[in-house]
């Protein structure tokens, strides 16, 4: 019934021989792997025992059923197998949504790269008001967040911001924040109460690790220069910023973050990973385009997804039609109705998707 769950599953099996296996467990790097692997496979493979177990009690209670002869005994039977096919209904509904959500549902880690667009200081000023809503959603849902690269502005604005998240439902939940944001406000630097119209855009990444995207050192050109603060302002004396472009996809990757030219090195390199792998997962998306694409999990970052009206206080997803007036809360962090109505959509996209094949 859930051929793709199947498959996962058994690669689950496979993976939990492999974490037994003595050539695995002397080799960190592919024991680690494995490792990550398993993890995000752990949800599909419990919700596939249940389903078997399940499936073996409904098919003992119909026998039990067809065998008893006492009324009373029969009675009991039948209310037991009506318990079990409820069960079994809620079972499948669960076993739906992961069918449905494809791999994102077992990834746990993603890059966000929020980048001030077209606005000025004010796009600045609102890439730091996304960039706090998030975190503000991340703290409530318990996930944790590190800042791979943070390039402020003199008002307090941010030019850009790279932030790791790691938990379970993480990429799951914020896959479709890739895009275009707009904000309608008055800016603070505004004397006249005009309203402008700012941009910042929000891309979201897959993380990668060493053994999904392999990248070779002889198609790296790193380059290390003087971090800088706000304005040009010298925030260290030593050489401890990092360039990276690989040569083959002419994908380039500053860091700036850390003193340590080492630290900023491995942070770069985590970024490095994730564009790689989301350019190979987007040119998939568009080979697959022609027979199906979810309106809303496309990634371009370079489409306008969302507008924030400060003064009707409201927040419309226009790739869903969804508008909020809620302006106050989501910026406090409370994204779940927005992320699940966004979440259902895609998975009846899905469904419909699934029929028509």
């Amino acid at each position: 019934m859930f051929p793709s769950l199947e498959t996962k599953y058994r690669r689950f099996q496979e993976l939990e021989k492999k974490l037994v296996d003595p050539e695995i467990l002397s080799d960190p790097q592919k024991l680690l792997s494995i490792q990550k692997e398993y993890g995000g496979l752990k949800k599909v493979a419990a919700a596939l025992k249940s389903y078997h177990a399940l499936k073996d009690d409904i098919e003992a209670a119909e026998m039990m059923l067809e065998e008893e002869d006492d009324p009373k005994d029969r009675e009991y039977a039948r209310k037991e197998l009506d318990q079990l096919e409820e069960q079994m209904e809620k079972m499948q509904e669960e076993l739906e949504d992961l069918a449905t959500a494809g791999d994102s549902i077992t990834r746990g880690g993603l890059i966000m790269e929020i980048r001030a667009g077209t606005g000025g200081d004010e796009a600045a000023l609102f890439a730091r008001d996304l960039y706090d809503m998030y975190t503000r959603y991340l703290d409530i849902q318990g996930w944790k967040h590190e800042v791979l690269d943070f390039q402020p502005t003199e008002l307090g604005g941010i030019k850009e911001v790279v932030v790791s998240i790691t938990g379970e439902g993480a990429f799951h939940a914020l896959q479709f924040e890739s895009g275009g944001h707009r904000v309608q406000r008055v800016p603070e630097t505004e004397t006249q109460g005009r309203i402008q119209t700012s941009a910042a855009t929000v891309a979201v990444m897959p993380e990668a690790d060493e053994v999904e995207i392999d990248i070779r050192d002889e198609d790296l050109q790193i380059d290390t220069y003087r971090a800088s603060g706000p304005g040009g302002q010298k925030v260290n004396k030593t050489e401890s910023a990092i360039r990276i472009t690989h040569i083959p996809t002419g994908t380039v990757v500053t860091c700036q973050d850390e003193k340590s030219q080492h630290k900023n090195k491995a942070k770069a390199m985590k970024v490095l990973r994730s564009r790689i792998l989301e350019a190979q997962q987007q040119k998939e998306a568009n080979e697959r385009a022609e027979h199906r694409r979810t309106l809303i999990g496309t990634g371009d970052r370079s489409s306008r997804i969302r507008t924030y009206n400060y003064p009707q206080a409201r927040v419309t997803d226009h790739r869903i039609g969804l508008t909020l007036h809620k302006l106050d809360q989501i910026m406090q962090g409370n994204l779940d109705e927005l992320i699940q109505q966004l979440l259902e959509f895609d998975r009846q996209e899905r469904l419909n998707s699934q029929a028509t094949d």
